[in-house]
């Protein structure tokens, strides 16, 4: 029977355990405060980060895995795997996915299907987990593919940011228009849009936001005709997601929730204080 190697990169926020049940390889992106580098999850952790963050007057950037990595892991799975499927957050966000993509053809042990899951955090992590469960059960290449195309186009988010400070810091607004929706208490909505990162809304307050995708969350579930699992992702506010998700859980207990994390590379852009929801198709219970 063909073995299949299941690979992706950090920005899916697996647990160790996870990576360890399903054997589930990892390609680390990176972190740089100044000249300082650390590569996510091994060099710095989630806590860690946060904490450097917030002394830092200059944001931190993000970098994807250098090719050689791709091509190193990809040799090394290759000596024992004929087929390596290789997830990867969004490539509107990040040229992770294409890293993989120019690296796997460059393999010529296995062959090498590099996805673009059009998304990141643990949404990206439950299509990675679908494909290992589904390789452990001795399915083709083709069967994997298929469930996994099928799940991107039933996946999505919702988040909530709090604090628009990376956003000026980053650029991605004006100081004089981001100083002016921190006073007004602005908390931008954002959704996710052919694999980008959009925004949906500005609402006052961080609770009304919360609240407005909660809505947008129960008219999304009330549409559906499958089965969802879904996740409360969240940075630094265990308190506040550990709220959402008993309120979720009591609510939809057809659905299978768990919670994640903002990790540091997504961290950068989202800042400290978001929390959101993500979806997608359970296939397991179709």
């Amino acid at each position: 029977m063909p073995k299949i190697a299941i690979v992706t990169d950090s920005t899916a926020y697996l647990s160790e355990e996870d990576k360890q049940t399903y054997t589930i390889h990892t390609v680390p992106l990176s972190i740089s405060f100044g000249q300082e580098t650390y590569r996510e999850a091994v060099d710095i952790q989630t806590d860690m980060f946060y904490e450097r963050m917030r002394e830092e007057e200059e944001l931190p950037t993000s970098s994807q895995p250098a090719i050689g990595e791709f091509i190193s892991l990809y040799e090394s799975l290759a000596e024992t795997h004929d087929s390596i499927i290789s997830i990867h957050l969004s490539g509107q966000i990040s040229g992770t996915y294409q890293s993989a993509k120019s690296a796997g053809e460059m393999i010529e042990q296995a062959t090498v299907y590099a996805v673009d899951s059009k998304i990141t955090t643990y949404a990206q992590g439950q299509l990675v987990i679908q494909a290992a469960m589904m390789a452990e059960q001795g399915c083709s290449v083709d069967e994997i593919l298929t469930t996994l195309e099928r799940m991107i186009d039933r996946t999505n988010a919702l988040f909530v940011v709090d604090d628009l400070t990376n956003l000026i810091k980053g650029g991605r607004i004006s100081k004089f228009a981001g100083s002016m929706a921190t006073f007004l208490k602005i908390k931008p909505v954002l959704t996710f849009e052919a694999g980008e990162i959009v925004p949906k809304e500005k609402i006052r307050t961080k609770k009304k936001a919360v609240a407005h995708i909660k809505r947008d969350f129960d008219d999304m579930v009330r549409e559906v005709d499958y089965p969802l699992q879904a996740t409360i992702v969240h940075a630094q506010v265990d308190e506040e997601a550990a709220e959402l998700l008993t309120e979720l859980q009591a609510t939809y207990p057809e659905i299978d929730f768990h919670m994640s994390y903002f990790g540091p590379v997504i961290g950068v852009h989202v800042g400290e204080g978001a929390i959101g929801i993500t979806w997608t198709i359970d296939p397991n219970r179709e």
